[in-house]
């Protein structure tokens, strides 16, 4: 069976359409169901603009259903699998709200550090979710959202490095530190607790030491 979304015989009249060449401006003709098409005027192979990639992320079908993705959507795929790697995580803790509530509080340090500080969002993300379950409850997580073996050991090498010395860790896994401290400086303070003078000092960027500063306010 064919996907719906893919099936001609269920198509608009909108499913033909034109786009602008970001790269010469001229005009570019796209079907719904083409992932990419190149420029006739200056070759350059741009990704459909109002194609839904959303399945492509998780569907073990993508590349048959959809033709071969083009190179660009590697990223998005990855942008995209952190969400699936969050929702498996919190189904994985049940009813352990507490670091339900830890692990969200991370994640959303981290991924407010990493758009200051640059670096792979998707990783340190990913990372940021997975950090308190086993590498068996982990592995087992990739594999069921499909994500693909490198991303998994890149995710691994990131939550390993978290406890290594500064100048061994990668800008991913100092954002993750950094995130894992601010969760911990957040819970003192939101406690009634004050933080120690050295607290501040053990984070490794910038943004988190600006992140810290605003904490308890």
């Amino acid at each position: 069976m064919k996907c719906p979304g893919q099936d001609m015989k269920y198509w608009k009249a909108d499913a033909i359409f034109e786009a602008v060449c970001p790269k010469c401006s001229a005009t570019i003709e796209f079907y719904k169901d083409d992932t990419s098409r190149k420029c006739a005027h200056c070759g350059h192979r741009m990704i459909n603009p109002q194609m839904d990639f959303g399945c492509a992320s998780y569907c073990q079908y993508a590349e048959q259903c959809l033709g071969s993705l083009p190179e660009d959507f590697a990223g998005v795929r990855e942008q995209l699998l952190k969400d699936k790697v969050a929702v498996e995580v919190k189904r994985a803790l049940g009813g352990d709200f507490r670091s339900i509530r830890q692990i969200t509080s991370t994640a959303r340090f981290a991924e407010k550090i990493g758009k200051a500080e640059g670096g792979n969002l998707a990783i340190i993300l990913c990372a940021a979710y997975l950090q308190r379950l086993s590498s068996a409850a982990t592995k087992e997580i990739l594999t069921k959202v499909g994500a693909a073996a490198k991303m998994g050991e890149e995710i691994a090498t990131v939550i390993a490095a978290v406890t290594a010395p500064p100048p061994q860790q990668t800008i991913e896994a100092k954002i993750l530190a950094d995130a894992l401290l601010l969760q911990e400086f957040d819970e003192v303070l939101r406690a009634g607790g004050s933080l120690d003078e050295e607290g501040p000092a053990r984070l490794h960027t910038a943004s988190a030491a600006e992140l810290a500063a605003t904490l308890g306010q």
